[in-house]
């Protein structure tokens, strides 16, 4: 029986089945590391750009800072949920952990 390039390996063995299981997407067979930002994801670099121009400790800084957390928490679970890949549901994970330390350590004591 002849294995498709979007199966998964049944037992890795080799580094190139080891790669192509990490990083292949499952529906087109692509590697797919990193692609074009979607609205959350591109919603929180925006965030990340006004902040540059908006003072610190204003309201409008705070609420810049709560929308840039919402979009980068939206992306995270997306990602988590729904990744293409394990690499991108591993980078999902990364952003829960991001979001959860930074919100902690915004309302911590």
């Amino acid at each position: 029986m002849d294995r498709r390039p979007t199966d998964p390996p049944a037992e890795p063995h080799r580094p190139q089945e080891l790669f192509d299981w990490f990083f292949r997407d499952r529906r087109s067979g692509r590697i797919v590391v990193a692609q074009f930002p979607n609205l959350a994801l591109g919603l929180w670099l925006g965030t990340i750009v006004l902040r540059q121009f908006v003072e610190a400790g204003t309201t409008a800084r705070d609420i810049l800072d709560w929308a840039g957390w919402l979009a980068l928490g939206w992306w995270s679970v997306d990602e988590l949920l729904r990744g293409l890949n394990p690499w991108r549901r591993l980078l999902g994970l990364a952003g829960c952990a991001v979001v959860v330390v930074g919100i902690a350590t915004r309302i911590g004591p």
